[in-house]
């Protein structure tokens, strides 16, 4: 029988987003020492890339308006690379204060989802995306640009394919390091990712396609565990489940990381991440914000407690 995963990488990248776009739309405030502790144990449980915040508008994102302090104060590992979303050349100004080393832009494939969630048109967004790369890069800033809404959105409906590839494309242009092509709403299905990812193969180089799922209708580890048969390497996913999108009604957050790892582990595929400090992770910043993380793979090896045998230690 033919393995599916033949052209399966050996091992994969997870960017974890869970201090980032896991918490930016929790209602309560998070303090400083927390969201600290919460990215230094995501980094002590061997995260390779974790999204640790955003320089956006306080106004418009009061949950990120610390997110200078938070920089300054979380412990840098060794083999992480810490990332900042910057919308502007004003959240740029901020970061670099910060000593930021690497940012994240963002766009998205659906006209009406940009208008909705930045304020702008696609194109005038790529403009200000260019700017900011541009001296992003002056500075050796590596950037990363994520591209929202790539499986479908919550206005428009479905999004075209050739949408999705011309915004990739221009972002490539403007110099972007790697791609992370989003389903923020959580509506994607694995044939739409065997269709983007056949699209984007011979525009993106090997190594530099993220796919970032979330799991509103349950088919988040799907959509991955099918990107990594087609050959891609790197992960977006939240510690515990956290996250979701005000745009999406009953999403349940960013496909969690707990239950990727879990998967990969099995497979024999090395992440680099230990399973049980994320879980320790997890556990902290669900006691701060007052509900349980909804990984299933937390949940099961949390009720399971120290007998559980977990595959592949790596």
């Amino acid at each position: 029988m033919m393995d599916p995963f033949a052209a399966a990488p050996r091992r994969v990248t997870i960017c974890e987003v869970g201090p980032r776009d896991g918490l930016q739309n929790e209602p309560q405030a998070i303090a400083v020492d927390d969201k600290v502790q919460f990215c230094d144990l995501l980094s002590a449980a061997g995260v390779p890339m974790l999204e640790a915040g955003s320089f956006v508008s306080p106004a418009a994102v009061p949950q990120m308006a610390d997110a200078e302090q938070v920089f300054a104060r979380i412990e840098r590992f060794a083999g992480c690379r810490y990332l900042a979303l910057c919308p502007n050349e004003r959240g740029l100004d901020r970061a670099l204060a910060a000593g930021v080393e690497a940012i994240g832009v963002f766009t998205a494939a659906s006209d009406a989802f940009a208008r909705a969630n930045i304020r702008m048109s696609i194109d005038e967004s790529l403009a200000v995306i260019g700017r900011v790369i541009r001296r992003a890069k002056e500075h050796g800033l590596w950037v990363r640009a994520s591209v929202s809404t790539a499986f479908g959105c919550p206005f428009s409906g479905a999004v075209p394919l050739e949408a999705v590839v011309r915004v990739c494309a221009r972002l490539l242009d403007a110099g972007a390091d790697q791609l992370s092509v989003a389903d923020t709403i959580g509506v994607g299905t694995p044939n739409q990712v065997v269709d983007i990812v056949g699209a984007l193969e011979a525009l993106v180089p090997a190594g530099a396609l993220a796919l970032h799922f979330h799991d509103t209708r349950g088919t988040a580890l799907a959509n991955a565990l099918t990107g990594l048969a087609l050959g891609v390497r790197t992960f977006d996913s939240a510690a515990g489940g956290l996250g979701g999108c005000p745009f999406a009604p009953g999403a349940t957050g960013n496909g969690a990381t707990e239950d990727l790892v879990y998967a990969l582990h099995g497979m024999g595929i090395e992440t680099g991440i230990d399973l049980t400090k994320l879980r320790t992770a997890s556990r902290f910043i669900a006691a701060k914000l007052g509900h349980a993380p909804i990984s299933r793979a937390y949940t099961a090896l949390e009720a399971a407690g120290p007998c559980v045998t977990v595959p592949g230690a790596i």
